[in-house]
């Protein structure tokens, strides 16, 4: 016997799902939920924030390979930021990467409830300038764990520029790769759906990493650097 479900049974049936998914094994205390709930009230901010399912998963791969030092392209207010920062040990830091200080002064006073707020360094500025300032610094080959999720566009250069910075044996997570569908679409030539699939290629081509691509939240790829 086959079933067809409806489009409308389909996204029901996918709520109820996800629904179940938060219900057994989503852990976001007080202050995580606070963050979320504020950043929701800001202009597309529900869309920019990550899923409180991707930052708890966020969590959990910094502590599986002992994460020390992570970096982070793309603050916003801050809610993965405070994941990762929550899963360093003692001594650890977060460098985090945005254009303006404007949405990561949301995100400072939960940081300082959760006490990990000396555990994170906010860099303001063009991401470019500033991981090309971090070689400088002698960052190389020091990051643990890499977080991609900033203007689509600059995907590919922000991988590239990243690279260098994690160790071998180092994780980089890219967030959105999958934008809302659009790669797979052929009518989707916008530049920041075409710089994404530049990134998926490239990706699957490099042997300089072992990845995985989950189809979860927006798309997250997994690259491990050999």
């Amino acid at each position: 016997m086959t079933m067809e479900l409806t489009v409308a049974d389909q996204v029901t049936a996918g709520r109820e799902l996800l629904s179940y998914v938060r219900d057994v094994s989503l852990r976001e205390d007080e202050i995580l939920a606070g963050l979320r709930e504020e950043t929701a009230q800001l202009p597309a901010g529900t869309a920019m924030q990550v899923l409180a399912e991707e930052g708890q998963l966020l969590s959990l791969l910094a502590g599986l390979i002992g994460a020390r030092t992570v970096l982070e392209i793309g603050t916003f207010t801050g809610y993965s930021t405070l994941c990762l920062a929550r899963a360093l040990p003692p001594g650890g830091r977060v460098i985090t990467c945005d254009i303006t200080p404007r949405w990561a002064k949301i995100g400072r006073s939960y940081w300082e409830r959760a006490g990990v707020a000396d555990r994170i360094e906010l860099m303001v500025g063009d991401a470019t300038a500033t991981l090309a300032r971090l070689r400088d610094e002698g960052v190389t080959g020091t990051v643990d764990l890499a977080f991609i999720d900033a203007d689509k566009t600059n995907y590919p250069r922000y991988y590239e520029d990243v690279l260098p910075l994690v160790r071998p044996g180092g994780l980089i997570v890219v967030d959105n790769t999958l934008f809302f569908g659009r790669v797979a679409d052929p009518a989707a030539q916008d530049a920041e759906t075409a710089a994404i699939r530049e990134l998926n290629t490239l990706l699957r081509d490099d042997d300089r990493v072992d990845i995985s691509m989950l189809p979860f939240a927006d798309g997250i790829t997994l690259a491990r650097k050999r």
